[in-house]
């Protein structure tokens, strides 16, 4: 593994977006096969953070935040192969520094996630009510 670059990056190529989630194991919860539903899901975020190895996209959090009180990470996908390597957690904390410290950072996990946030220390909230979606 070389040396991985960690930026915020203000758009991804919709082709790129999938093609992490699919190595991250996460396209099976998002909508991969519609490509107009990806490509407004990357058009409407206003903070994405990736993770790069050589170029080639191997991490990204995807996130909406008013950069002042509230900051929805609704996406973090790491190539399986670079799990467990601190990525995931790094693509947290770089999200977290560019929202600001005014910004509580509030995501809902994949069931399957639920070690990963409790294992880097994310406190985990019994407040949250959620309205699933429709389709």
């Amino acid at each position: 593994m070389s040396s991985i670059l960690y930026a915020r990056e203000a758009t991804l190529d919709p082709s790129e977006f999938i093609d992490v989630l699919q190595r991250s194991g996460l396209a099976e919860r998002r909508p991969v096969a519609d490509r107009d539903r990806i490509e407004r899901m990357i058009a409407h975020a206003n903070l994405i953070v990736t993770a790069r190895d050589g170029g080639r996209l191997i991490g990204v959090s995807r996130a909406l935040t008013d950069f002042a009180y509230c900051c929805y990470l609704s996406d973090l996908a790491v190539d399986r192969q670079y799990q467990g390597s601190g990525i995931g957690q790094r693509l947290i904390e770089e999200t977290r520094r560019a929202a600001g410290p005014e910004a509580a950072c509030i995501l809902l996990s994949a069931p399957g996630a639920l070690g990963f946030y409790r294992a880097i220390g994310m406190p985990q909230s019994d407040k949250a009510f959620v309205f699933e979606r429709e389709r």
